[in-house]
């Protein structure tokens, strides 16, 4: 046990290190349930849009957002670890960024799989499930074409809703992900794409219910409303 923990924290050192090459990192703590956490993201997400080919920007219109930690993650994260039981439950994350929603989860019980479209997000989507002492398997997942034939009892997302483009795809892998019986809880800092977005999770015969919450961690207090997701009833 105490040779697998040393090579734990070698391969987190090493992680740390090519990530350090590559990236302006931050490590910031914060706590959960009572439960003090640490999250590794990057100092200036907007430095990485020079990373971005004109190229790759017309195939995937692919921004660097995962690369922050944002008031919707910590607001999300804050509701599972208060309000949520996991234990036993297999979970995903899409859009899962730096995977902090992922890691409060699998802390809480959950077996869950991260998963980002970014490949980059995914390495520090690792880096804090190993940091944090916690089991989270990380996959690539395009939201447009749900290639993963699983279902789970929870699906979580945090800041996603910002494109509308986005908007029905997300939806439809709501949908394709879910188990029956199966809840998706949305994270977002009230945008007007959301009130799209249960628009159209209610024509595709989901139930919506809202919690109202505020993040009050950064220079101004920001409100959030997670949506929890669960299919109508089938008619008799």
């Amino acid at each position: 046990m105490h040779s697998s923990r040393e090579g734990e924290d070698m391969e987190l050192q090493q992680l740390y290190r090519e990530l350090g090459v590559e990236y302006d990192l931050v490590e910031t703590p914060y706590t959960f349930g009572k439960h003090a956490f640490s999250f590794l993201s990057v100092i200036d997400s907007y430095a990485l849009l020079d990373r971005i080919s004109p190229e790759e920007f017309v195939k995937d219109e692919q921004m660097p957002y995962w690369a922050e930690i944002w008031p919707s993650a910590i607001t999300l994260s804050t509701f599972i670890a208060d309000e949520l039981s996991l234990a036993g439950k297999r979970v995903i994350e899409i859009g899962a960024g730096v995977a902090m929603v992922s890691v409060v989860a699998a802390w809480k019980g959950g077996s869950v799989l991260a998963t980002d479209y970014s490949l980059e997000a995914l390495r520090f989507a690792r880096y804090n499930a190993m940091k944090n002492r916690v089991n989270l398997q990380c996959e690539r997942l395009d939201w447009r074409l749900v290639q993963c034939s699983e279902q789970f009892d929870l699906l979580l997302a945090a800041d996603v809703l910002y494109e509308r483009v986005n908007l029905l795809p997300i939806v439809n892998a709501i949908d394709k992900l879910l188990k029956p019986g199966g809840a998706a809880y949305i994270a977002d800092p009230r945008r007007r794409m959301a009130e799209q977005f249960l628009e159209l999770a209610e024509e595709n015969n989901f139930a919506i219910t809202p919690f109202a919450r505020k993040y009050s961690g950064g220079s101004k207090d920001v409100a959030v409303n997670i949506y929890k997701m669960t299919r109508k009833p089938e008619n008799p």
